[in-house]
C-alpha cells in the first residue's frame, strides 16, 4: 500500500502499533512453517492483520504465497417445527461461494491440478466455519466427479487456537468433527496465541472490510469509511505491513519458523534463509 494509494485517509493519524506483536509474529511464523509449504489463504477478515503482516515479509517472493477467502458462513438460525437451526445456503448463495473458490484458484479441477496445497488459515473455537468450507468443497468434488484422492492432498487447514495449559483433558476442535479423518494425518493443524490476543483478533479488532456473511457475498464492495476508528486500523495495518517487510520482522518471523519440526524441509529452510538476508529499514 503506497502514500499515493491512501490518499488523504491517515492526515492526522498516528502509526498505531499492533498489540500483542511479537506473539503475534512467532504466531505467524509458526502457521507458515505448518502450512505444508501450500499458499495461505486466509478465511474472512479476522486474521487480517496476519495477512498484512505476511504480505510485507513475502512481498517480491512468488511463494510461499498469501490471499484472502472473502466468506463467512454467520447467518441467523430460523425456528422450524419447534427447533432452531441453521438454514443451508442458497442456490445463489452457493454459486457465488464456488466463484469465490475458483478466483483462489480452489475449484476441483484447479486443485486436482494444483502443485502445492491450499492452506486455509482462520481463529478457530469450534471449527465451524472450517466444517462449511470443507463440506462446500468437498460436495462440490462429488458433484463434479473429481478424484478426491488426489484432491484431499491440496488442502490443508490451520487453525490459530486461544492458549490453555496443555493436559491429556484438553478439548481439541479437530478430534470433534468427523471431516478431519478424509485428510492425510498432518493436514489440519493449529497453533495456538495468548487467549487475550486470540479474543481481540477474531473478536474486537477494527476491521477495514466489512462482514462476508452469505447475505453480503453478491454486494458491491466499497471502500474503507473515513472515521477516526477505521483511520486509525488502517494507519495499524500499515504499521503492520511496515514490520513485515523490515529486517527485524522477517529475522523474527525467521526465528519462529526455525523452531518448528518443518525446518527439515527444504521449501522452509530457503524461505527462512531468504527471510534471514533481505528486509528494509529497522522496526520501530
Amino acid at each position: 500500500m503506497t502514500p499515493a494509494q491512501l490518499g488523504s485517509l491517515l492526515d492526522g493519524i498516528e502509526e498505531q502499533t499492533l498489540p500483542w506483536i511479537d506473539e503475534f509474529v512467532e504466531c505467524a511464523g509458526k502457521v507458515v512453517a505448518r502450512s505444508g509449504g501450500g499458499q495461505l489463504v486466509f478465511v474472512g477478515r479476522s486474521l487480517d492483520s496476519m495477512f498484512d503482516l505476511l504480505s510485507g515479509a513475502f512481498d517480491g517472493l512468488s511463494q510461499p504465497g498469501v490471499s484472502r477467502l472473502p466468506l463467512s458462513f454467520a447467518r441467523a438460525a430460523v425456528l422450524k417445527n419447534g427447533k432452531w437451526s441453521t438454514p443451508g445456503l442458497t442456490k445463489n448463495e452457493l454459486r457465488q461461494a464456488r466463484e469465490i473458490l475458483a478466483s483462489l484458484g480452489a475449484s476441483p479441477d484447479d486443485l486436482a491440478r494444483r502443485d502445492r496445497p491450499l492452506a486455509f488459515v482462520d481463529v478457530v473455537h469450534e471449527g465451524g466455519t472450517f466444517t462449511e468450507l470443507f463440506d462446500l468443497m468437498r460436495d462440490w468434488v462429488e458433484e463434479e466427479r473429481a478424484p478426491w484422492t488426489v484432491i484431499r492432498k491440496k488442502v490443508r487447514f490451520v487453525g490459530v487456537t486461544s492458549r490453555e495449559k496443555t493436559s491429556p483433558k484438553t478439548w481439541r476442535w479437530q478430534q470433534h468433527v468427523p471431516w478431519t479423518g478424509q485428510l492425510p494425518a498432518g493436514a489440519v493443524v493449529n497453533v495456538s496465541l495468548d487467549a487475550y490476543a486470540w479474543s481481540y483478533f477474531g473478536d474486537h479488532q477494527t476491521k477495514l472490510h466489512r462482514t462476508f456473511r452469505p447475505k453480503d457475498w453478491t454486494a458491491d464492495i466499497e471502500g474503507p469509511d473515513r472515521d477516526e476508528k477505521t483511520r486509525s486500523a488502517l494507519a495499524q495495518a500499515v504499521g503492520v505491513v511496515k514490520i513485515g517487510r523490515s529486517k527485524e520482522g522477517r529475522r523474527s518471523l525467521a526465528r519462529a519458523m526455525a523452531d518448528e519440526p518443518a525446518l527439515a524441509e527444504p521449501w522452509l529452510r530457503s524461505l527462512i534463509t531468504h527471510l534471514s538476508r533481505t528486509g528494509g529499514e529497522e522496526r520501530r
